[in-house]
């Protein structure tokens, strides 16, 4: 079964809001379809009517092209076990935890293990070994 949609403006008609005698009646102009579509265009445009977006440049046609999935190129896969380990800071550091945390905390002071417990910026020289890692981190070589 087959179902078809009409953009034509229907009739006015005025409806009520409500049930009873007092009810108030909506007015019949808010009933109808807007004279623009969703997207704002005209809904009488036609493809050879409307505008190219760039000056200059002809208009083209307004076929939608899809491009497959194999032509983008292969994407890089995210290491997850350094995905784990690693976060991106607002300015495009790259942080990690300090080693010595996890085991054997009684015979380390409070002091020591307090300065442990802190993210530290990795080392500018290992931002390569990282970044090969997890390549789609957004990362600014040039923080400090």
């Amino acid at each position: 079964m087959a179902l078809s949609l009409s953009l034509a403006r229907p009739a006015p008609l005025a409806v009520s809001a409500g049930a009873g005698a007092g009810a108030r009646k909506l007015p019949a102009a808010s009933l109808a379809f807007p004279a623009k579509s969703f997207f704002g265009a005209p809904l009488a445009a036609t493809a050879a009517s409307v505008a190219s977006p760039l000056p200059g440049k002809p208009a083209t046609s307004t076929s939608l092209e899809v491009v497959a999935a194999g032509k983008k190129g292969y994407k890089m896969k995210t290491h997850k076990a350094s995905a784990k380990r690693f976060r991106v800071t607002g300015r495009g550091k790259i942080v990690r935890r300090c080693a010595g945390k996890q085991h054997l905390l009684a015979k380390k002071n409070t002091k020591r293990k307090k300065r442990l417990s802190k993210m530290v910026q990795v080392n500018k020289s290992d931002y390569d070994n990282v970044t090969g890692a997890l390549p789609y981190l957004k990362v600014n070589r040039k923080a400090n």
